[in-house]
Order: structure tokens, then sequence, then C-alpha cells
């Protein structure tokens, strides 16, 4: 993990979910855009993670996102990768290629300027089991590196959010 970009709240939410995905004997994916891959180091970062962690696959070229997790390109033409949809079809896209019971996903703008018509810290996560995927789209404060660790935390809180409600 690059120092400074995660930290220890990143941490131990990723502890938190190896922990109860082993249990669960459930796997997690990860689709990142503007993470970067951050997301799959916080988790891997977990000793044990291998019982759950299955991959990542960072699309961050537009034309990756439906090469690599089936976004729809139409989708894509018509909103950009900065869409709440995309996020979803990420970790659905994830969840699926990768042979996961859990996808997860990352797309936004990390900065430091605007980019696609929407300004820095325009951010949109994604958590999908089957049948279920839920998005949640912020505003993220901060420089560049900020707005890559807040992502990764709220990605994982919104996944470690499900899980309790799953097995609480």
């Amino acid at each position: 993990m690059a120092e400074g970009v995660a930290g220890d709240a990143a941490r131990e939410l990723a502890a938190e979910i190896i922990a109860r995905l082993t249990e669960a004997g459930d796997t997690v994916a990860t689709a990142e855009s503007l993470t970067g891959g951050l997301v799959a180091a916080a988790l891997t970062d977990v000793p044990g993670s291998s019982n759950a962690f299955r991959g990542g696959v960072i699309a961050y070229a537009t034309e990756l996102k439906a090469q690599a997790l089936g976004v729809d390109v139409d989708m894509l033409k018509r909103h950009g990768p900065v869409y709440a949809p995309v996020a979803a079809a990420m970790a659905e896209g994830v969840r699926s290629r990768l042979g996961a019971t859990i996808g997860i996903s990352t797309t936004g703008v990390a900065g430091p300027g605007p980019a696609d018509g929407h300004p820095a810290g325009t951010v949109h996560v994604a958590v999908s089991l089957v049948g279920d995927t839920v998005v949640r789209t912020m505003a993220l404060p901060g420089n560049r590196d900020e707005v890559r660790r807040l992502a990764v935390e709220r990605v994982l809180g919104l996944l470690l959010g499900r899980l309790r409600e799953e097995c609480p």
C-alpha cells in the first residue's frame, strides 16, 4: 500500500471484512478505476486474505470497463465512466467474471482538476451481491491522495455494512 494513501481506517475495515468473509465462506473481487488498486492492496494486506480475496481488475481506461468488466459500451458513450450505474456494472461484472460472491468497485474523479464534466472528488462506489447491488455517490474533499484514500475507506465501509446486515 502506498504510504499516505491508505491509512489505518482502511486497514481496520479490511481486517474485519476478511475475517467476516472467511467465516462465512464468501469471496470478494475488486474493480477499480480512480483508486488504481488501492482497495485490492488494502484487502490483501490482511494476513489470510487469500481465503477470501479472488482478485481484482484495474480498469483505468474507459474502454477497459467494457472489455474487462462487461460495462455497457452505449452507457459509457452516453454518460462516461463517472456515473453511478457504471460503478454498479463494474461491481457486477467483476463479481461474475472473477467468480466471487461479492464484487466491489470504485470510479470517479480523483483530481487535481475536473474530468468528464465532473469536479474532482466526485466518486461512485458499489457493492454487488447476487441479485443486489448498492451504489453510493459522494463528493469527497481534499487533494488527489485524500480523495483516493477516502474512496477506499468508503467502499470498504459500504462492504462491511452489507456484511454486517447479512451476518450481524
